[in-house]
């Protein structure tokens, strides 16, 4: 657990979320909601081999929704990011560095790169469990899940 003296020195690496699910942009809204829904996650980088694309949130997502699941099933999750900046962390950046870009960014996630890629996401949850002493702080890698599962729909035959 951190103490107070601890907090400000933080960094990415110590309280960024280390197992990750992952999307890539071709996939579908359908395939991130449930891809959220089963991992219990509000977050998904999207992901083009190594490069993070940006992060798509379970809001972003749910206020993208219109039609149902064959509508939801042909739209490309790469299609719903924005042209605003998409903030990314190191792995040493300070958790104060990162708060302050959370907040400037108006986004409640953050993914961490380094040279090898995607290692990590900081969440807003992250950032207040360091504040409030409960991030016990590890130095162990990461692991990115990319295809947990396939989801194909089952769409009802067309008359």
């Amino acid at each position: 657990m951190t103490t107070d003296r601890d907090i400000a020195s933080l960094t990415a690496e110590q309280v960024m979320s280390r197992v990750l699910v992952t999307i890539t942009p071709d996939e579908s809204p359908l395939m991130a909601w449930e891809l959220m829904r089963r991992a219990g996650v509000h977050h998904l980088p999207i992901v083009d081999g190594r490069h993070v694309l940006g992060v798509l949130s379970r809001e972003q997502l749910a206020a993208s929704w219109s039609g149902g699941p064959s509508e939801q099933s042909v739209r490309q999750v790469g299609s719903m990011l924005g042209r605003e900046p998409r903030p990314r962390v190191g792995p040493g950046d300070t958790l104060r560095r990162i708060a302050g870009l959370m907040v400037d960014a108006g986004c409640d996630a953050v993914p961490v790169v380094s040279t090898r890629g995607l290692v990590g996401l900081i969440t807003t949850r992250d950032v207040l469990n360091a504040v409030a002493g409960r991030t016990d702080v590890s130095d162990a890698p990461g692991e990115v899940i990319t295809g947990m599962f396939r989801l194909e729909p089952v769409l009802p035959p067309r008359p």
